[in-house]
């Protein structure tokens, strides 16, 4: 398999990976379709230099993460508020409103952190350990810890007002 070949494959077996990233970071739907275009871009740009020192999700995530919050600086605006009727949710045969209405008042106070302690709180609900949550946002581990802590805790007082 060539270096293009493998590239491709690995795009498709995580893009699921960036897809979550443009859609916690964008507005519109066509800002999603060029912030995952951009992220693309750089993973190709710096797929030589992968050493696999770190899982290969671990490298794209830094990565997707990096290009989104860049992209965010050069814009100077809000990132996208993703409301939870516009996240899609595996429906289960156990439906339950109050679990669904705490969800989507979770969701609703992640959106008011800034960009870096969303990005943090992304890693975590995709069930990222704090080691590989550090690997990507360059963190120390104590920190990612502290950090998540101290974000777990201002997400409780939020939502303890409402």
């Amino acid at each position: 398999m060539d270096k293009e070949q493998l590239f491709t494959t690995l795009i498709k077996e995580n893009e699921g990976v960036i897809f979550k990233i443009t859609t916690f970071y964008t507005e519109h739907r066509d800002d999603q379709k060029d912030l995952y275009q951009d992220i693309v871009y750089q993973l190709w740009k710096s797929f030589d230099s992968f050493r696999n020192e770190a899982k290969i999700s671990t490298w794209m995530y830094r990565i997707a993460l990096n290009t989104a919050i860049t992209r965010l600086n050069k814009r100077k605006r809000k990132p996208y508020e993703v409301g939870i009727d516009q996240v899609i949710l595996q429906q289960t045969e156990h439906y339950d409103p109050v679990f669904e209405e705490r969800l989507k008042l979770l969701y609703t106070q992640i959106q008011n952190l800034n960009v870096l302690e969303k990005g943090i709180m992304l890693l975590l609900l995709e069930g990222k350990q704090y080691d590989e949550i550090s690997v990507i946002t360059g963190l120390t581990p104590t920190n990612v810890a502290t950090r998540i802590s101290r974000i777990k805790q201002k997400l409780k007082s939020q939502i303890l007002k409402k």
